[in-house]
């Protein structure tokens, strides 16, 4: 596969999509970006988890949203497999092996000038009479009881405070006020956490800076997770190497930090010290936004960002997702996938012949894992590798094990290997009490007394393969291998 535009930013993206049937759609009907647009995308191409009528559609750009001028809204770039595979230039079925080599090859982020830096191209400082976040950045709301405007495809950047180290995460972001910004960090999950942690133990902020609509590998890249990458790896080395080239950041404005140099959008700012927010404080709705699992999540008690700035390309263009939607199961599944697949191979080399992080799980719940048995004694091994896979990913809660014969990516043929080689009372293996993510409603001590916290779930292990020495056995039906040019016009 050889893209024929190269991709850096948002807009190659765009263009790059817009070269490819079915690939994107656009629209200059006027849309609200408060529940409409998500509302609309819901039909379009949203997928995921989210709640039927769905489907795997096109990306999407709505150029005219309701109260903002010269701004759009793009929405949908990585909801399809497909189009990921388009986006780094690789074969959709192999894009965690793809990522496990970035990993291993890491390309460092460099910076340049702020008068190369487009993002920089349009300034607006807090202080400024007429401020407003609200008015500025037209983030939408996935739902109408969502607890305000949020940002969720914003590339968090800071430092370590203690020893200088970088990183970059995805958190999900609320705009408050004219000024302020909530965001909400998952317990022990993300390297921010440990940094904004260091600054308050000092009594200091933490600079920080949020850049919005950015070359997708970026946005892929920025989702692993340790321990595949450790505390002081910083995320935009796998993207230097997804595009061969270093990604280029810049120094911002207000904050001793840097931002992505070609984002549409940069909002610079400050994690405040021992300030929190009801993130409903605006709506009183206890609800904050639906999330990966297809679930509207509980509203928090959340940190504060001051924000002192926020800089944007002329006409900007905005980023946005649907939280449950296939655009979440791509960012969140594929480096779930290199993750697996690397601490597999490791330890049993050739045996492991892929790994899919499903919709049905959101892109960190569930994987198929399709291993094969080359000799009597790999009996069992399939079940050490989805131990391994637990190991390589902690919020993973269900592994489906599947022999080479199992399309993985087809989820019907994987619940028909859990029909024909699958006993619940002999191929189940329960690992109860063990901690996943909170997102789970089930996880909650509510859901069940032997939960101890939000959180714990039992995890799974469903062995839907042939036993080695039965496999003859369990030889699928054999059809004819047709000359595929012979009757192309039929087979696509």
């Amino acid at each position: 596969m050889s893209q024929k535009k190269q991709v850096n930013d948002l807009r190659t993206a765009l263009e790059l999509l817009g070269s490819i049937p079915g690939q994107l759609i656009q629209t200059d009907i006027e849309v609200d970006p408060h529940a409409e647009l998500s509302g609309v995308y819901r039909h379009v191409g949203a997928g995921g988890t989210v709640m039927r009528p769905t489907k795997e559609g096109p990306a999407m750009v709505f150029n005219k949203i309701k109260g903002f001028d010269h701004a759009r809204v793009a929405i949908g770039l990585l909801a399809s497999r497909k189009r990921v595979g388009l986006l780094l230039d690789t074969d959709p079925k192999t894009l965690g092996f793809h990522l496990g080599n970035s990993l291993k090859n890491p390309v460092p982020p460099i910076v340049i000038d702020n008068k190369d830096a487009k993002c920089q191209e349009v300034v607006h400082y807090a202080d400024d009479p007429g401020f407003d976040l609200k008015k500025l950045v037209p983030a939408p709301t996935n739902t109408e009881e969502d607890a305000g405007p949020y940002i969720t495809l914003g590339m968090c950047y800071a430092t370590d405070p203690e020893n200088g180290d970088t990183d970059i995460t995805i958190h999900r972001l609320c705009i408050q006020s004219k000024d302020e910004i909530s965001m909400f960090f998952t317990p022990g999950a993300r390297h921010l956490g440990v940094f904004r942690e260091k600054a308050e133990a000092m009594g200091k902020p933490l600079p920080i800076s949020i850049s919005i609509g950015v070359d997708p590998a970026i946005e892929i890249a920025a989702c692993f997770e340790p321990p595949t990458t450790p505390l002081g790896f910083n995320e935009l080395q796998i993207a230097g190497a997804l595009r061969n080239r270093p990604v280029e950041l810049t120094k911002c404005l207000t904050i001793n930090e840097n931002c992505i140099a070609h984002a549409e959008y940069v909002i610079e700012g400050e994690l405040l010290p021992n300030q929190t927010v009801r993130e409903d404080q605006n709506t009183n709705t206890g609800k904050a936004m639906p999330e990966f699992p297809g679930y509207t999540g509980d509203a928090k008690e959340v940190q504060i960002i001051k924000v002192k700035a926020v800089t944007h390309r002329v006409n900007p263009i905005m980023q946005s997702c649907i939280g449950p939607s296939e655009e979440h199961v791509s960012m969140a599944g594929i480096p779930t996938e290199a993750s697996i697949i690397q601490m597999i191979e490791r330890a049993m080399p050739g045996r492991l012949q892929n790994v899919y992080a499903a919709p049905c799980g959101g892109g960190k719940y569930v994987v198929v894992i399709q291993f094969k048995k080359r000799m009597p004694s790999d009996e069992g091994r399939q079940r050490q590798a989805a131990l391994l896979a637990f190991s390589a990913f902690s919020e993973l809660k269900h592994v489906f094990l599947v022999d080479e014969d199992v399309d993985l990516f087809d989820m019907n043929d994987v619940m028909w290997a859990m029909t024909t080689r699958f006993q619940g009372n002999e191929d189940a293996i329960f690992i109860p009490g063990v901690r996943c993510h909170p997102l789970d409603p089930s996880s909650s001590p509510e859901y069940s007394s032997s939960i101890r916290d939000a959180g714990i779930s039992c995890k799974a292990i469903f062995d839907c393969t042939v036993p080695y020495d039965q496999k003859q056995n369990f030889i699928r039906a054999k059809f004819m291998d047709i000359d595929k040019d012979k009757w192309a016009e039929f087979i696509k």
